[in-house]
Formats: C-alpha cells, sequence, structure tokens
C-alpha cells in the first residue's frame, strides 16, 4: 500500500474516483476513457523512428517517454509527452494520460517521487507480471527523466 497523501493532489484524485468503481468492470471502462484521451508525443519533441534513449524497458505496448522543463520563468515544473506504438496497449496509454495529467506543470521532485507501485493502485494486482513490469517502467521512466533533470541542476 502507497502513501496517497504523499503523491500530486490530481493523481489523488484519480486514484479515489477509480476507488468509487469497487467492480472491476467499472474500473476497466473508466481506464479505457482515459486511454481514448491519449494523444502522441507531438512531432516537434520527437518523431518515428522514436529514439532508443526514450523507450521504456520491458513495455510490451513498446512506450516512449519524453521530459520537458517548463520555460516560464523561475519554474521548476515538467511536462511530459509519451508515445504508444501498439495500438491495442490500451493500459499503457491509459497510464501516459494519468501521469501526464497529474504530473504536467508540477516540480521535477515531484515526478522524481512517484512511487512504482501506483501501477498496482490502478490497475489492481490481477495484471500479467510483463504487463505489470512494462507499466511500472513506465513510471521509472517519469521518475528517471525527473531525477537526470534534478541532477544536472
Amino acid at each position: 500500500m502507497i502513501d496517497r497523501e504523499a503523491l500530486p493532489e490530481r493523481l489523488r484524485d484519480t486514484l479515489e474516483l477509480l476507488d468509487l468503481m469497487p467492480e472491476r468492470g467499472d474500473r476497466i471502462q473508466a481506464l479505457i476513457s482515459f486511454s481514448d484521451r491519449f494523444r502522441e508525443v507531438p512531432d516537434e519533441i520527437a518523431s518515428r523512428p522514436f529514439p532508443e534513449e526514450h523507450r521504456v524497458q520491458g513495455c510490451e505496448s513498446q512506450a516512449f517517454v519524453w521530459m520537458q522543463p517548463l520555460a516560464e520563468g523561475d519554474s521548476d515544473g515538467l511536462t511530459f509527452h509519451f508515445a504508444v506504438e501498439n495500438p491495442q496497449g490500451v493500459s499503457a496509454m491509459s497510464l501516459a494520460v494519468i501521469l501526464k495529467e497529474a504530473l504536467d506543470g508540477q516540480p521535477a521532485t515531484t515526478a522524481a517521487a512517484v512511487p512504482c507501485d501506483v501501477v498496482y493502485e490502478i490497475y489492481g494486482r490481477e495484471l500479467s507480471m510483463g504487463k505489470s513490469m512494462g507499466l511500472m517502467g513506465m513510471v521509472n521512466a517519469v521518475r528517471s527523466l525527473a531525477r537526470r533533470h534534478l541532477e544536472a541542476r
């Protein structure tokens, strides 16, 4: 169990919304609706073929992650972009939307601190080992990019 109070507010809000859906089918439909809002990385950030250094290791859906610092004054905020090459990668797309909505504009320290176990809070423990590892890999990629940003400052 993770400490939800330590999570960014928008991520806590998403988890609370999902908690309102105790039926597995309702939760799945909610996650599908998240994936419907997925928007791929803009061309000005990256285009195919995507660089391997942005690939999420172990992700069956061939996900990629980019991070950009916001250009607004002294803000420490970041913005994240995702690509999911597998058109059937609904879980990866929904997680990309959840992470983007929760972390865009937040300080790098916030993104660096998101625990990988948040995947279980979102999807439950019924996922296959491969899918769980890939989704945790997406969280790890976000954390790693944020940490590198902090180290470079």
